[in-house]
Parts: structure tokens; sequence; C-alpha cells
């Protein structure tokens, strides 16, 4: 009898460490600051090689990092096209994008790459890369090459605690990490159920925007899957979540989510389509939703997180392309900073929405064939039956609704407005997050790069 239970997971925003993983952190001069500034996960000692997935940003500027690391993959599991195969760990370098570089700033990357395959005895092309910071910048990697052998040698722990340096080290405008664990129960090959853990930390509160992966993230679990598999479960995540963020508008050269995967919790390998692979994949949803909220919440000069959800669309791709029109618009983002109840710009992002593009339409589920004729197209929406919901206050059904203005200016003013729209012809569900737009956030990036 199959032990996997499915329930909604709970979702806790603090740092647990899942088993056959090493984490630490160091500060090597990156960032002007003189704060932590290179990250690192590794698989630890003993155990294989783990097996991973990756999503990347859809601009066609890639940084070298994101270069370096589909070769890698590329090379160790060619049928997977550089989006999964198998690693021994991942360095993350923060204050420096090295984005725009040319060749120069790919060899940058891979001598660091060989950094770390000395201090941990590995292949360098077991080795995968994250870089944040400002475009067109080279990294030191002459000067720090012996600091990154040394971390990788001598410098990583099991701890949770070395995990959260390693997240703290991610930052470059975040006020904080951006951490979340999910707990759930998996069978062995005995049908006994093992205790599983999943486990993100992320970086990212400005340059974001759907498209994947708007930000860079670190996903890590101790339950065994194949490579494949894992893809699978993060591109369904990365719909549902990632996709469904923005900040500004702006989609990063850099952005890219690498799932994890160690199989130290003993538990049976997750099958695709199974239950166990059901409930592996609301884990990994539910941690990347949490690390969503977070950096919505936490955007460049943000003052509240926008939440909108969105139900009676025709289908879920439709609601998740209003929900994300609602989040993005400049004009929704400048109403919510002042506080006002300006619902006309959420009914006008709402008609204005499209759906995501084909990409995006299959990884959801939708068929290639589907998804092609419907890439872009708008999405289907009668005014006479749209009703709108501001912080819990009705504000349109159709027709304008009268309301307390001053009021509803009151609960606006709080750490998570929340926007809701029903449509009203089907049964479509989706969400979306993003966050106000501030005088600060404009004064941060004019500033950026001085």
């Amino acid at each position: 009898m199959s032990m996997t239970v499915r329930l909604t997971p709970t979702v806790s925003d603090t740092v647990v460490m899942p088993l056959g993983f090493w984490a630490g952190a160091a500060t090597m001069g990156i960032k002007a600051s003189g704060h932590p500034d290179v990250a690192m996960v590794a698989v630890a000692e003993g155990l294989p090689d783990a097996a991973v997935a990756a999503v990347y940003t859809t601009n066609a500027v890639l940084a070298a990092p994101i270069i370096v690391s589909q070769g890698h993959l590329a090379q160790n599991t060619p049928d997977g096209g550089g989006r999964f195969g198998r690693t021994r760990g991942v360095i993350c370098t923060a204050g420096c994008a090295n984005a725009a570089t040319g060749p120069d700033g790919e060899e940058d990357q891979r001598l660091l790459a060989c950094a770390m395959a000395e201090g941990l005895d590995i292949d360098a092309t077991r080795t995968l890369a994250l870089s944040t910071g400002l475009i067109g910048t080279r990294l030191p990697a002459r000067r720090i090459y012996g600091q990154v052998a040394d971390l990788a040698r001598a410098g990583l722990g099991d701890s949770a605690s070395d995990l959260a340096a390693a997240a703290d080290a991610m930052r470059t405008t975040d006020s904080r990490a951006k951490v979340a664990s999910v707990k759930l129960e998996l069978p062995d090959t005995a049908g006994t159920a093992k205790w599983v853990t999943v486990t993100g930390i992320a970086k990212g509160v400005g340059m974001m925007h759907p498209r994947m992966a708007t930000m860079l993230s670190i996903l890590m679990t101790d339950a065994q899957a194949e490579p494949v598999v894992l893809h699978e479960l993060l591109q369904r995540a990365t719909v549902q979540t990632w996709d469904q963020l923005t900040v500004d508008g702006d989609t990063s050269t850099n952005d890219t989510v690498f799932l994890l995967a160690s199989g130290a919790s003993g538990c049976s390998p997750v099958l695709p389509g199974s239950t166990a692979a059901d409930s592996l994949g609301d884990a990994i949803g539910a941690v990347a939703r949490s690390l969503a909220r977070q950096q919505a919440a936490d955007g460049e000069g943000a003052t509240t997180l926008i939440s909108c959800t969105v139900m009676g669309a025709l289908d879920d791709a439709e609601a998740r392309a209003v929900a994300r029109s609602v989040v993005g618009s400049s004009l929704v983002k400048a109403a919510f900073h002042g506080r006002d109840p300006n619902w006309g710009r959420i009914v006008a992002a709402a008609g204005n929405a499209r759906l995501a593009d084909a990409a995006i339409l299959v990884a959801a589920g939708m068929g290639e064939e589907e998804a092609t004729r419907r890439a872009g197209s708008p999405v289907r929406l009668d005014v006479a039956t749209l009703r709108v919901r501001l912080c819990g206050v009705e504000v349109f059904a159709g027709v304008p609704r009268g309301f307390d203005r001053e009021a509803l200016r009151r609960l606006m003013d709080v750490p998570e407005a929340t926007v809701e729209l029903d449509l009203a012809i089907g049964q479509g569900r989706g969400e979306a997050w993003g966050c106000d737009l501030s005088e600060r956030y404009v004064r941060e990036n004019s500033e950026y790069s001085t």
C-alpha cells in the first residue's frame, strides 16, 4: 500500500537543510559594500552527483553563467539540451552580473568553475553557476580563484546556518534573504514513509518580469528523481509562480532557477505521473510560490505587496494572463503606492491581458498545437459580467459600485493589498504578485551604476 500522502503543503519561511547537501559563503571583494558575495551549494562527499533541472531567462542576451551552465549540462546529459542533467554543485557570485562581457566573461566563468572543481576534487563540467549584479562588468576571476577553491574545499557545512549564509551572500539590492521550506512524506521501497525536504533560497527585487525566471534561485530536495522528472516538475511550478511575478517590467539577462535532488532521504525514485510526483511537485510549487511572494514584497522601493487572484476565466491560462496584466500595470502600481482606489486602472489592465508565450503554455500542460495557436492572443472577457474587489471591497460589478473611498484608502495602506477579479465565464483560476511603484524605485535605479 502506498504511503504517499498528498496534502496542501505547509510552507515555512525558514531554512531547513535537505539531507545530502553542503553550503557556505564568503566575502571576496566583488561587492563594493564588503558584504559576503560568493555563495556555494554542493552535494555531500560520498554521495553520487545530484540530479538537476534548470529554467533560464528568455532574454536574448544570455549572461556568461547561463552559457557555461548550459554547456556543462549538455556535456554530461546530451539529451537534456542544457536544461537538465547531473551536478556536484552551484556557485553564485553577487555584485557582478558577468553579462554582455563576451568571450572573456565566459572564460572568467569557466575559471571559477575550475576553482570550485579543484576544491571539491571533481571535473569542472560537474559545476553550475549563477551571477548577479551590474551588467557589463567583469568578474575578478583570477584574483579570487584561490578563495573559491578554499571555500569549496573547507568552507562548506551541512547546517541550516550554512545555507542561510549562502542565501544572504546572494543578495544585491535585496533588503533581506529569501528562504522557504516544505516537509512531506514519500514512500521507500518497502512502502514505509520517509520524510523529504524541499528548500529554496533566492534573490531578486528588481529587473524582474514574467517569462522566467525573473531572478536567481537554488531549490534543493533530498528526494530521489531523474533529471527529466525534475525538469517537468520545475517547469510546472515556474508557470504558476515565477512566471506570475513582476516588479518593474524588465526581464534580466541572468535569471536562473536550479532544482537539485540528492536522493539522500531514502525514498523510492519519484516516477513521472505518479502520486509521489504529484506530492513532490506540490511541495516544489509551494516553495517557489513563497519565494516569489517574498521577492515581490521586497521589490526595490516597494511599500506593499500586490496580490492578484483571478477566477471565472475561460481556463487557467487566461486567468493567469489577467492576473499578470494587473500586477504588471505601471498605472495600477502607481495607484497602489498612492493608496488610490482607482479601480478603472485594474479594469483597463484586465482588458489588455494577453496569453503567455507558447513555450510557457506548453510547460503548463497545453498541447503544442493549441499553445502555438493561442500564444499572445487576447483574453476573453465580458465587462458586463466582470466583478472586481479591492482589499475585500467590491468596487465594480459590470457597473461601478458605491463605496467609501477614504475607508478603502485606509484598507490599502497595508503590507499586502489584494485584488480579486471574477470574469464569470468559466472555471479558470490564477494568481500573480507585484508591488507598488515608488519614488525610491526611480531614485535607486537612476543611480544604480554610480
